[in-house]
């Protein structure tokens, strides 16, 4: 009987679309001949780098940022960053508690003023760059992440499971094949017509094999769910938000950044599952009343945030051979504007986490936030190439070859070389 409820429940979610419960929508699988895990998370609608990691101790900072800037001590001050290079130029925004411990314990490596090739202002252009990995919007119409798996050596892996009903992301577009999985929520549908659905897909071999496939992904995805289900869901939740964001983050956005991380670790940990994925979060465009320590930014900040830690304690064992990327299209002005908010910009913050970074340090070659510093007097100015990082981690990790990379992967590369040292 729960065996043909659950059949009958992902029935229900994954042939007729529902809106999303999910911040995060969408997650895409795709399997590898490696034991190395990497995700990719892309937050969509350009995540304020200088709130997230706040330059603390630029002196031109807090003149910029106005009432959102982060105090660099006292009450909701930021959370330092120690480090060799940049001493303690840089903190976290308090609501990144977890990517703060994961510093600390040299698992986490941040990236400040980096961007794509992309220097306009559109989102759906900027994204497009980031995902296809090419110079300029519209240049492919598969993506990096894509590519890169067609330049792995050749290995046994099993074909991937395929859910029905979801969009993959164009960074894991193209020949190589991936799966997709998105939870959707709609009303339930008497037994009648569930029956004629499985005996329509019965009559198909095409159809009936991917209805198999597309179950199991379901299971997995359910089974891990439900590993987590006995723990109160707070629990995950960054002690660092106030009792007011975290009401907040429940009601507009769901809190359910940890499910879909647990998801994915149910998928990703299995002998036999996937090694890469990817998933994406939308609501970063922090263009008015985006907040300081407390507000709107910090509410998502604190769910991307338990989303992460969620996705290191399921993954168990698995996360020593994982690497995630989390990075966004541009970043905001450094300037507040006047409606409390900030503005599309340029240079942005990423981050690199997992058991296999070698972290706790700040990668940056900062440009400064003087006046005369700024990209056109009001961007941060980018000093890295994003691609360097992800050729860095695809080729040290990830097994792709250098040479794929510069011409496959990104392509017309050669310029840009794969960061040195990224993972242990």
């Amino acid at each position: 009987m729960n065996a043909m409820l659950d059949r009958r429940r992902f029935l229900e979610t994954s042939l007729f679309a529902g809106a999303s419960t999910l911040v995060a929508s969408r997650l895409a699988f795709a399997n590898a001949p490696t034991d190395s895990r990497f995700v990719f998370v892309l937050l969509r609608g350009a995540l304020d780098g200088l709130s997230a990691v706040p330059p603390v101790g630029d002196p031109d900072y807090a003149g910029l940022r106005g009432q959102i800037a982060l105090a660099k001590s006292g009450a909701d001050a930021a959370l330092p960053l120690a480090d060799a290079k940049n001493g303690q130029l840089f903190g976290l925004h308090p609501s990144l508690s977890f990517l703060h411990e994961s510093y600390g314990a040299r698992e986490l490596a941040v990236l400040h003023a980096t961007a794509t090739p992309y220097r306009e202002r559109s989102h759906f252009d900027a994204q497009n760059v980031l995902e296809s990995g090419d110079l300029k919007p519209n240049g492919s119409t598969s993506g990096w992440l894509n590519r890169a798996l067609l330049e792995l050596p050749a290995g046994k892996s099993k074909e991937a499971g395929v859910a029905l009903g979801a969009n993959v992301p164009l960074a894991m577009r193209g020949p190589a094949e991936v799966a997709s999985w998105s939870p959707t929520k709609i009303a339930a549908l008497d037994a009648a017509t569930l029956d004629r659905i499985t005996d329509l897909y019965a009559r198909d071999p095409v159809l009936s094999q991917r209805l198999a496939d597309a179950l199991e992904s379901e299971t997995i995805a359910t089974e891990a769910q439900k590993a987590a289900a006995e723990g109160d869901a707070s629990e995950t939740m960054t002690a660092a938000a106030s009792a007011a964001d975290v009401e907040k983050l429940r009601k507009n956005y769901n809190a359910r950044y940890a499910d879909t991380a647990r998801a994915a670790a149910g998928f990703l940990k299995r002998d036999d599952g996937p090694r890469i994925a990817m998933f994406d979060t939308t609501g970063w465009d922090t263009h008015a009343n985006e907040g300081g320590a407390q507000g709107q930014l910090a509410a998502r900040l604190a769910a991307l945030d338990s989303g992460l830690r969620a996705l290191k304690e399921s993954l168990g064992p698995v996360w020593r051979n994982t690497v995630v990327l989390v990075a966004t299209e541009f970043g905001r002005t450094a300037a507040i504007n006047g409606t409390r908010g900030t503005d599309h910009g340029t240079g942005a913050a990423a981050f690199l986490l997992g058991g296999t970074v070698a972290g706790g340090r700040v990668i940056a070659d900062w440009p400064g936030l003087a006046r005369a510093n700024l990209r056109e007097n009001r961007d941060l100015m980018p000093t890295r190439d994003l691609r360097s990082v992800m050729k860095g981690v695809l080729r040290d990790h990830v097994g792709v070859p250098e040479k794929a990379l510069d011409t496959k992967v990104f392509p017309n590369s050669a310029d840009v070389r794969g960061l040195d040292g990224l993972v242990t």
